[in-house]
């Protein structure tokens, strides 16, 4: 990155004006905002439309949820309703938004450049009716938007998908319909519409909310004043990142570099020191203190890029943290560290900036150190608050130990380079020395600089320092008077080594320089081309093994070392796709324990990490957006691959690739799978369908046979008894014929519900007494709550589901068992339950009882296929409940259902019932 460029980039000004364009071509979205129902949002909005239609604007109501409440329905009044579409769902009629006939009516009004049309639609997150052309409400306003169709609408804060597992968190009420934030940063206006708890409880009191027993129990579960005050927190916050996020946009499209102290969020800079452990904590608990977000920043300057790599390493560390520490990271490659830390503070927008404090230097060391950074950022960035962190106590006063002492070998590359600079030197003087009568001094002068340009090209900074050094010596030596002397007989001559040294010098300087910056780039190219090799391959593999194949040989050829790729399997276990390839003399494999530990932690472990760094083994987690995918084995011929910090980010990097890789393969192999899945229950449907209705007139044949056969007279007694046996076995399997036709039309979703208003104990009572004979040798105890509420469901359905779960507890229990059916009110649905006092269940198989013909013996004299759970689930999902099995309290097993509350019809008062009857 370079900070001195701060021209236009004219592709971004060409991608502004395309997207201004696109954005003018859209209809405008305004998004009223709130922390819950009740706040005032569908009222502002109709409020607002309402002054839009005074004005002269066509505004028109497409949907509005009332819910009851009279002073919002008034607002309706002269705006053009919309017409909805009636929608067949589960034997009933719903209205739906009806989007073909808006657009088709609206869209020619937009083309032809008349005003645009304003549509309000009310509950963003809504889910449409299953057939609807979008599942989702706001995908419908996604379309009205891109025909050009101005919309308003509203949105309660647990509907956002990044707040929904908080606000359930919270509330314990997980909210199932869920808009991207993504739509919702894509408003054009997000207005708050905000009321305190205490307020919004006296209105939901007094019936401006919800209505009759809704209220209630909204009351008892969500609507408490501590879940108000935290959704309403949660909707603050959520509206002003929002609007940070519009004053970061404005401030780049008017070019603002003067920081704005609106959030008053925290700039770190990160140094190679130990003490950045201690900055970056510091500004960690500044940050939660003050409940801002924060930056981290290292500037990688030419000097910092020559540390040695254990310095290097400990910076990625602390980079590291600061990630773990809930910091924005970033490495900047400057020139200049201050030009770095003031563009990004002003770039973001970051109005305090912290950096530790310097340990203090002796005197002639703090007059060749130069001004301190802290004077230099106080004078870059007047309007940004400095905050110096103090010394941990475990430094003190004194200053860091230099760093260790280089290794032989590269003490003695070291030197070999120093004296091939002087062996440069050397040679340049023997071969002008012959032509010192022929040339110029100046001439000769410029060949010991053309000498000094070639050491600092080849040899790098330092020999190109000594080769000045010499060059300017051995020039005054042997080709200045008096000559093999260093004595100067011309005082002017001292001016002229004088130049020639400094020439030297930054000529030297500069070249090792750009030397070292071509290196650096050069290596960064590689770098950038090996990931875009692993990624092209990786693109078009469609298996795990080729996966592992290709990583496999891609890294071994990039990190020189050998490389072995283990996949998570659907067993959760640790699988290699691939064999490792043998080598002579590195016999060892990866150790299966040390790469499960990496997998569960999410860390590195093995060589050169806190976990077994004693093993000549990295292990590295393949992480990906859903989940870890496997580990990464890598053994390098050199700790270079791993300790060196631009590979271990390339090695990070190649395995966030093949994480994502491995994810996405196995999506496609979980895709085939369903895909497979439906084709065989569709297969199996129909055969089963087939099936039933090809044997259920042999069945009536047979039962009709035996019964006849029963009502012969002078019939002997076994015949008699025979007769009895075959008519119970042909009911019997009638039964689970039956079963077999009602799971495939479940399944195919021909059957359609007849919901009607029904009391539960009705219901349950038809139930008991259907069963009455099966249940004869058991104790049966009912315990329902008081002023259970009514619910529309189909009574003959649930009927056969009670009547399934009370024949399976009576079949898998001995007789004199108890059973207990319970009714109660919980997190506003009806849960009914079940249960026994027999032997319980399968340990581990609660969820597998309920897939078609699966039984809890697989091998068992009880008469039964396995078909009744799976009937009595897909009815419940049908009504919109659940049911599961667990262990229940009297010891043996429970099998709870739960049914969704709606809004029961109002019941006709007493006099007008008394009317009526007199009538």
């Amino acid at each position: 990155m370079t900070v001195d460029d701060e021209r236009p980039d004219p592709d971004a000004l060409l991608e502004q004006l395309r997207v201004e364009e696109e954005k003018a071509a859209r209809g405008k979205l305004r998004i009223y905002f709130g922390a819950s129902a009740g706040v005032g949002k569908t009222y502002a909005m109709l409020l607002a439309g309402r002054k839009l239609l005074a004005e002269g604007r066509q505004v028109l109501v497409g949907v509005v949820e009332t819910h009851g409440r009279g002073e919002t329905a008034a607002l309706t009044e002269g705006l053009e309703l919309l017409p909805a579409r009636q929608v067949e769902y589960r034997g009933r009629t719903l209205p739906e938004f009806d989007l073909d006939a808006e657009l088709a009516r609206l869209k020619p009004l937009v083309l032809e450049g008349q005003p645009r049309p304003l549509i309000l639609v009310d509950e963003l997150a809504h889910s449409n009716v299953a057939g609807s052309r979008h599942p989702k409400r706001w995908q419908d306003v996604e379309e009205l938007l891109a025909n050009g169709i101005d919309v308003y609408t509203s949105l309660n804060v647990q509907h956002l998908e990044s707040l929904n597992d908080v606000v359930g968190g919270i509330t314990g009420v997980r909210v199932q319909e869920t808009l991207p934030d993504r739509f919702f940063d894509a408003a054009d206006e997000v207005l708050l519409v905000d009321t305190p708890a205490d307020e919004l409880l006296s209105r939901l009191k007094a019936g401006k909310v919800y209505m009759g027993a809704q209220a209630e129990r909204a009351a008892k579960h969500f609507f408490r004043k501590g879940n108000l005050m935290a959704l309403r927190e949660l909707a603050l916050r959520r509206t002003a990142d929002r609007v940070e996020d519009d004053v970061q946009a404005w401030r780049s499209h008017s070019a603002i570099t003067q920081v704005w102290s609106t959030e008053a969020a925290i700039l770190c800079a990160v140094g190679p020191t130990p003490r950045a452990e201690h900055v970056l904590r510091s500004s960690a608990r500044l940050a939660q203190q003050l409940g801002v977000s924060w930056h981290a920043v290292y500037v990688e300057t030419p000097a910092l890029q020559r540390l040695p790599d254990a310095q290097r390493e400990r910076v990625l560390r602390q980079m590291r943290l600061a990630q773990d520490l809930g910091a924005a990271t970033a490495v900047l490659q400057a020139q200049d560290k201050v030009a770095a830390l003031v563009a990004h503070a002003r770039e973001h927008n970051l109005a305090k900036l912290v950096l530790g404090r310097s340990p203090a230097l002796p005197g002639w060391r703090r007059l060749l150190a130069g001004r301190p950074l802290y004077e230099r950022l106080a004078a870059a960035l007047p309007d940004v608050d400095l905050i110096e962190v103090g010394l941990p106590p475990a430094v003190g006063q004194r200053p860091d130990p230099p760093p260790p002492s280089p290794a032989c070998e590269g003490a003695t590359r070291k030197g070999a380079r120093y004296g091939l600079a002087s062996a440069a030197c050397a040679l340049t003087t023997a071969l002008a020395w012959p032509l010192q009568n022929l040339l110029d001094e100046a001439n000769i002068v410029m060949l010991f600089l053309l000498t000094v340009l070639g050491v600092a090209l080849r040899l790098g900074r330092g020999p190109a320092v000594l080769a000045s050094f010499l060059s300017v010596g051995l020039f005054d030596f042997f080709y200045v008077a008096p000559h093999l002397s260093f004595a100067v007989s011309d005082v002017q001559y001292l001016l002229t080594f004088g130049v020639m040294l400094a020439v030297g010098l930054i000529v030297g300087q500069l070249t090792a320089h750009l030397r070292y910056q071509a290196q650096v780039a050069a290596e960064r190219e590689a770098r950038s081309r090996a990931l875009f090799e692993l990624t092209r391959e990786l693109s078009g593999a469609l298996q795990t093994e080729q996966v592992a194949q290709i990583a496999q040989e891609r890294l071994a050829r990039e990190l020189h070392g050998r490389v072995q790729i283990l996949v998570l399997g659907l067993d959760e276990q640790l699988h290699a796709p691939l064999p490792l390839q043998s080598v002579a003399g590195e016999e060892e494999a990866p150790d299966a324990g040390t790469a499960r530990w990496a997998l569960d932690h999410g860390q590195a472990a093995g060589l050169a990490t806190d976990t077994l760094p004693g093993s000549p083994w990295f292990y590295l987690p393949l992480a990906a957006p859903m989940r870890t995918r496997g580990v990464l084995c890598l053994r390098p011929r050199g700790l270079e691959a791993v300790l060196r910090p631009e590979r271990r980010a390339q090695l990070d990097t190649m395995a966030s690739i093949i994480g994502q890789a491995l994810e996405r393969v196995h999506y496609v192999e979980v895709a085939q799978n369903a895909l497979v899945h439906i084709e065989s229950e569709r297969l199996r449907n129909s055969l089963l369908s087939a099936l039933s209705h090809d044997l259920r007139t042999p069945l009536a044949v047979v039962y009709g046979l035996a019964d006849t056969l029963a009502a012969l007279p002078g019939l002997p007694a076994p015949a008699l008894e025979m007769s009895t046996q075959l008519r119970r076995e042909s009911q019997r399997i009638n039964a689970m014929v039956s079963n077999l036709l009602d799971m495939a039309r479940l399944q195919s979703g021909a059957v359609r519900l007849r919901r009607e208003w029904q009391p539960i104990d009705e219901v349950l009572g038809a139930a008991l007494q259907s069963m009455h004979s099966v249940l004869a040798g058991h104790h049966v105890q009912t315990r329902l709550a008081p002023d259970l509420p009514l619910i529309e469901i189909d009574a003959a359905l649930i009927e056969r589901v009670l009547a399934n779960l009370l024949e399976n507890a009576a079949k898998y229990t001995p007789p004199g068992s108890r059973i207990e059916v319970s009714a109660k009110i919980q997190d506003a649905q009806l849960q009914l339950t079940v249960a026994d006092d027999g032997p319980g269940l399968p340990a581990g198989r609660e969820e597998a009882l309920f897939e078609k013909f699966t039984r809890a013996q697989s091998e068992s004299s009880i008469p039964g296929v396995g078909l009744g759970l799976a009937i009595c689930r897909a009815i419940l999902e049908a009504h919109g409940g659940r049911i599961w099995a667990e262990r229940s309290a009297l010891g043996g097993a429970a099998f709870v259902l739960t049914l969704p509350l709606g809004q029961p019809p109002a019941l006709p008062r007493e006099e007008e019932m008394e009317r009526t009857a007199r009538v």
